[in-house]
This record gives C-alpha cells, sequence and structure tokens, in this order.
C-alpha cells in the first residue's frame, strides 16, 4: 500500500501546477523542476536532489536555525538571533557584547560559541521505513511498538556513527509512515565571528516581532572549525577552519519584485494534516493558556532581576524565546478567531470520511484507525492541564538539572544500546555542555523566583492530577499557603549545592547510591520522585506508541484522498533539510491595506525614537541621513533595501534558511514572517503567507560602512 501511494505522490508532484505551498524533500524536486524552471531557476533541478552537490552542500542546521556556508574557511551565515546565545554567554555588564555587537577583525579574535553549539553538514538521507518497522505489529501494546521502534532505530544510528564524526538520526515522515536516516557531520568547534550591535540585529524587537514593514538587521556569523587533520573536534587552539566543499557566493545586486527565490533550510515542524479536534484544542485550549505561563514567566524573571544586572543578562536569551513564543501564541489564536480554518478542517474531514467509507476495502483498512486515533486525542486532552505544567517546570533550573543528573545515574547502570536517548555516550559530551552553559543562563534568586511562580500554578489542578511524589516533597496539599510554599523553597535553595558549577559537574560521575545518600535538597527531590516521573513516561510511552500505529494509518487514507483530489502532498516540517520556493512579492493582508515587498534605510530612521527597541546607532543614522548607499543601492528604491517580503513556505526553525536566487547565489537570509503567516504552521494562505527576510544588500552595507568588517568583506565572495 504505502509504495502505492509514494508512486502516486510522484506522478502526483510532476504534474500539479502548484508552487509556493510545501517544504519539500531535496528527493521530491526533480519533480517539480517544470514548476521551478517556469518560476525562474536557472540551475539544474537535479542538483536540488544532490547533498552532495552545489548548492545542498552548502546548507547547515545549527540544530534549532538553519544556517549556511559563505566562504572556503568554514564561515556560516545566519540570523543575529540564532547567534543569541552566544552574544548572551560571551557578555558580561563590563563587555555586554550582546548590545554592542561583536567583530572578530582575525581568526585569532574569535570566541568559543556557547557550550553546546553545533554546525551540522547533512551528506547522506537514506529510507529506511522497513528497517524501522521490522518486527512490529499491530497486536502489539503502545509501549511495546514505540520500544521496538526506539530500538529498531538505535541500532540503526549505532551503524551511522560508527565511524565517529557524524551525528545520525531516524525522523518519521508523515506522521510514522515513513523513517529515513539522516548522516550529518557534527562540527564541534563553532566561534562567534560577527554579529551587529543588538540595535541592528533586533531592531524594532519584540513589538515589530511578525510585523510588516520591518527594518531588522537578523544576521551574524560563525565559524566552524576542526582539527588540523580535518575531523571534528572539541574545541582546541590549534584546530583549523573546516573547508567545506561549496559555499554560497552572495549576490550584491540582490532581487527586485517579482523574481524567483527559494529558500534551503531546517525547518521545525508545520501541523497541516492533524484533525479537526486537535485544532480546536490547540487554539482554543494550549495557546491561551500556555502564552499566559509564558507572559508570567518574563514578569517573573525581570520582577526578581534589576536591568543590566548580571542576572538579567544571564536570562535575556531566556526572556527573548519566552516572549517570541508568546506573542506568536497570542497572534495564533487571533488569526484563527478571524478564519473559517476550523469550518475547512472540518470538511476535509468529513470528506476524507465520505471517501473512505464510499468503498468497502477503504473502509476496513481504514475506518478503525480514524476512529481509534480520535479516541487516543481525548485521552491526551484528559491530561492535558498537568502536562502543560510539568513542561514548563524545566524553566527552573536547579530541579531540572537535579532530575537529569540522577536519571543519567541511573541509565549508566545499563548497556549503553539500553539507556533511553539522551543519556547514552554519543550524548555526554552535549549533557556535559548543558551542564557548563547552565553557569552563565542561571541565578539563585530568579530561579527560585520561577520555582515558585510554577508550583503555585501546579498547586491548583486537581489532585488526581497531580503527582503524589510531588505532592509529598514539596508539602503541597489544598491547605497549603503561598508562604508555607515560600518557605520550603527558601530552604531548597539555602541549602543546595547544585547552583555551583563544580557541584554540577562532580555528580556527573557519581552512582545512584550516591544520589541515595546525598543530603543535597535537590539531589533528594529528584531521587524521591524519580519512579512517579518515570510511570507519568511509561504511560506516555503507550500513548505514542498507539499514537504512531493509528496516526500512520490515517495519513496513508489522507495522502491516498489528497491524491485523488488532485492535490499536492508533502510531508509536515521536523527539522529536517526542506526546500521552498516562490517569488519576492507583498500581499493585501486585509481591504484598504497593501504591504509593498521591500523596506528601506530611510524607514530605519522614521522609526527611530532613540529608545529602545527603535535605537538606532547614531553612526548608522548619519550614514542614512547622508544617503551613504555604495554600491549596495536598488534603483527603482532610490535606497538601500533593508528587509524583503516572499511568498516561500516557512515556519519556526527557517529562521537563518538562505535566501536564494535562480543561479542559487545568497540574496537574504529568513528570519521571520508576517502576522498573517503565524498560522501557516497548522493552514496555509497562499495569498496571505509571506516570510521575511533580511536583503543581502543591507548586510553588506551594515559590514562596510557601520561596523567596518573589511576582512570578513574580503573573505566573502561577492557577485557583483
Amino acid at each position: 500500500m504505502r509504495r502505492r501511494i509514494l508512486a502516486s505522490l510522484l506522478l502526483l508532484m510532476s504534474s500539479y501546477g502548484y508552487a509556493v505551498e510545501g517544504m519539500w524533500q531535496p528527493h521530491q524536486l526533480p519533480q517539480l523542476g517544470a514548476q521551478l524552471k517556469e518560476l525562474g531557476l536557472k540551475i539544474d533541478p537535479e542538483k536540488l536532489a544532490g547533498l552532495s552537490d552545489f548548492p545542498m552542500n552548502a546548507i547547515v542546521s545549527l540544530g534549532g536555525c538553519s544556517a549556511s556556508f559563505v566562504s572556503p574557511k568554514g564561515l556560516v551565515a545566519t540570523n543575529h538571533h540564532c547567534v543569541y546565545g552566544s552574544l548572551q554567554y560571551a557578555s558580561t555588564p563590563e563587555n555586554n557584547v550582546l548590545e554592542n555587537g561583536f567583530v572578530a577583525s582575525s581568526l585569532e579574535e574569535e570566541v568559543p560559541a556557547a557550550p553546546g553549539s553545533r554546525v551540522y553538514v547533512t551528506e547522506e538521507v537514506t529510507e529506511v521505513t522497513h528497517q524501522v518497522l521490522e518486527g512490529v505489529s499491530d497486536e502489539m501494546s503502545g509501549q511495546a511498538r514505540y520500544q521496538q521502534i526506539e530500538d529498531n532505530i538505535k541500532r540503526l544510528i549505532q551503524e551511522c556513527e560508527a565511524q565517529g564524526g557524524y551525528r545520525c538520526g531516524v525522523p518519521a515522515y508523515h506522521h510514522g509512515m515513513e523513517y529515513y536516516l539522516v548522516k550529518r557531520l557534527e562540527i564541534r568547534d563553532v566561534r562567534l565571528v560577527y554579529a551587529p550591535p543588538a540595535s541592528i540585529g533586533k531592531y524594532g524587537g519584540d513589538i515589530d516581532n511578525w510585523q510588516w514593514p520591518r527594518h531588522t538587521g537578523d544576521f551574524g556569523f560563525y565559524r566552524a572549525y576542526v582539527s588540523p587533520d580535518g575531523k571534528p573536534a572539541d574545541y582546541a587552539e590549534e584546530n583549523v577552519p573546516y573547508k567545506p566543499a561549496n559555499f554560497l557566493r552572495i549576490d550584491a545586486s540582490g532581487v527586485k519584485e517579482g523574481d524567483f527565490v527559494m529558500a534551503l533550510g531546517y525547518p521545525g515542524r508545520t501541523n497541516r494534516y492533524r484533525t479537526a479536534d486537535e485544532v480546536e484544542n490547540q487554539f482554543t485550549w494550549f495557546y491561551p493558556n500556555a502564552r499566559v505561563i509564558r507572559e508570567d514567566l518574563i514578569e517573573v524573571i525581570t520582577d526578581s532581576s534589576l536591568p543590566e544586572s548580571q542576572a538579567r543578562l544571564s536570562y535575556e536569551s531566556t526572556i527573548a524565546s519566552l516572549a517570541n513564543y508568546a506573542k506568536n501564541y497570542r497572534s495564533m489564536v487571533e488569526s484563527y478567531g478571524k478564519s473559517d480554518f476550523l469550518q475547512r478542517r472540518q470538511q476535509t474531514e468529513q470528506a476524507l470520511t465520505k471517501w473512505i467509507e464510499s468503498d468497502a476495502d477503504r473502509k476496513m483498512e481504514y475506518g478503525p484507525a480514524l476512529h481509534e486515533l480520535a479516541q487516543l486525542i481525548n485521552t491526551e486532552q484528559a491530561v492535558q492541564a498537568r502536562d502543560l505544567i510539568l513542561g514548563y517546570m524545566s524553566y527552573a533550573a536547579l530541579p531540572t538539572v537535579a532530575e537529569s543528573l540522577y536519571r543519567l545515574a541511573v541509565e549508566k547502570q545499563k548497556p549503553d544500546f539500553e539507556r533511553e536517548p539522551g543519556y547514552q555516550e554519543r550524548d555526554m559530551a552535549q549533557f556535559r555542555q548543558s551542564i557548563q552553559r547552565l553557569s552563565r543562563r542561571f541565578d539563585p534568586q530568579v530561579d527560585k523566583a520561577i520555582l515558585q511562580y510554577l508550583l503555585t500554578r501546579y498547586a491548583e489542578l486537581p489532585e488526581d492530577q497531580r503527582v503524589d511524589a510531588i505532592d509529598a516533597f514539596y508539602g503541597i496539599d489544598k491547605s497549603t499557603t503561598a508562604e508555607q510554599l515560600q518557605q520550603r523553597i527558601d530552604q531548597l535553595y539555602a541549602n543546595t549545592e547544585l547552583d555551583q558549577e563544580a557541584a554540577r559537574m562532580a555528580w556527573l560521575d557519581r552512582s545512584p547510591e550516591a544520589f541515595r545518600e546525598s543530603e543535597d535538597p535537590f539531589i533528594r527531590y529528584a531521587v524521591a520522585t524519580h519512579d512517579a516521573r518515570m510511570a507519568l513516561e511509561e504511560e506516555e510511552e503507550e500513548r505514542t506508541g498507539k499514537m504512531q500505529q493509528y496516526r500512520s494509518h490515517y495519513m496513508s487514507a489522507m495522502v491516498d484522498f489528497k491524491r485523488a483530489q488532485n492535490e499536492p502532498v508533502y510531508a509536515d516540517a521536523n527539522s529536517t533539510l526542506r526546500v521552498t520556493f516562490g517569488t519576492v512579492q507583498g500581499n493585501e493582508p486585509r481591504d484598504g491595506l497593501k504591504n509593498l515587498p521591500f523596506t528601506t534605510l530611510e524607514g530605519i530612521l522614521e522609526k527611530n525614537t532613540g529608545e529602545d527597541p527603535f535605537d538606532a546607532p547614531e553612526k548608522q543614522l548619519e550614514l542614512i541621513r547622508e544617503q551613504t548607499y555604495g554600491p549596495y543601492e536598488l534603483e527603482s528604491l532610490d535606497s538601500v533595501p533593508v528587509n524583503f517580503l516572499a511568498d516561500v513556505d516557512i515556519t519556526g526553525g527557517n529562521s537563518g534558511s538562505a535566501i536564494m536566487n535562480g543561479e542559487a547565489q545568497l540574496v537574504g537570509l529568513l528570519f521571520d514572517g508576517v502576522y498573517e503567516s503565524i498560522i501557516g504552521d497548522w493552514d496555509f494562505d497562499e495569498e496571505k503567507n509571506r516570510a521575511i527576510a533580511v536583503d543581502a544588500r543591507y548586510m553588506l552595507w551594515v559590514m562596510k560602512y557601520v561596523d567596518g568588517a573589511e576582512n570578513l568583506l574580503k573573505e566573502l565572495t561577492i557577485v557583483e
């Protein structure tokens, strides 16, 4: 059945004239060659399918953001907000490079990125569906199915990583209908090279987030380093810049309205195939409740740390992330309320059901899966309030690090293959670095306030949704007062040593017995609640295993149904390499409003108030007043373009994606979407959805005239 569906997909993609919607896997691009050529692609579409060919082998992942090699010496271009954590990590009140920017004028001046930073180069993608599902049957329990798939995936990863230097994964496509083995070179020595001041890189801040017009210089540079023999290695002074097989040239003439563009990157997650019940719950329950928690956490952090203090500096990256998604969630709900999205999804589901029931074979194959999937979704929603709060508990650093350290001690008693992913030997370098990274992203008083807030929210849950072991440790019951809870938390922080990096690192190599004998209160918390947390994990595995079973059947039905309707089919985003394409163009989001596709330097001057977040550097403002455009002016604008719009299909994780022209030259970097695109994770509207990119001409202008990064301009290959 699956092979028949895949064959149908290939036929569909070669005949369907749809161009804009879709995050396409590289191997699918040749079947879309005619549409790509018609839009303006100049290179052979086959080149987009070969991971060892240009331009695909110049595109990299940072493990959360996208990026690309832009020089033969391992220089990596990405967004300012993607290097933000490293800027924050390197900043002190005396040398605040987060605020002032950072320019390394030589290799010797480049500094290590935040611990755990990586550059991943995808080298191979191989379908392994049969291997992943070997030994799996519909008669298994959910947990047995989950474990069998996990074991099969671990074997594939073990074989893939045997030669060293690689980080492999086996993501699911179409929600378990297909699996691919992704082999990625893992470059571990990553250094910060350049980022403009925050007043350029974050110009407009949260106010302008998801808005147009936009004037944000959201770009920055890392460099990838390897050992002298060219192999991935941990940071060392003798390491040398990595030599990529290919890198992107930068087109200084840029793009104009109507030009073809394509975006290559690693989109995080979309939900284009979720059921109507899931859609309604997400927009009416999850997003509203999650937004409140995020906004409350921002208030907790700012109330418990002084502006410009080390404590506040430690949480700047956290605040930025919380604010970004809080605004995202709020806008999601607003967009949903103004749309007929739910009604259209319900209509699609009704049509799917009718199509299935109209054929006896389809009814037998797909009918039970749809029913069981609906039941599982109801089960998940019954405990979602508990799971939401427990999920946000990770923002309280000390109890979370204690949980992880004790879990590591327990897992290390098992053979490496049997350990939980995240606690295997392959994970230890990143595990250690996460402990080290905490030192620059933690303050005891702020952490205490965060835990107080989260436990107060947790205590408000119905008793049958709370965890007995957590209640017992913190002394939570229906009579617990805020003062009593505060006293308990004060005692914990007053008597722990986990607020010290040396103490945290020392626990990495200790036995479970040492944990059970410890008097440290957070270690005692981790031990006391471990069994209860593992029981919750087993419940989740049972649900996940069954969800894998029934959702993959649901997706088979959906794919077959869409094929029958002659509609495009692509897999939801899952943080793997994808290509999307379209043209540079504005939109008309509502009656009487037309968005032009470009913004200019003069818009920065117009917006500027002198106060954060509209406080551009005075040097930049003077250059704009003097109309110092250099070779980066777009004649139709009589200015230098700053940001531009394109109708490419993106989501979170696409940040830093290379925007290329038809010759596969870099013309910009994706960094955001317009307000009307927020709901695009769930529902694509080709008329309104637009992505926002920082124009390469503005990047070059800032580097040359504002920051004087002449050494980097000489290193880049700039096509005039």
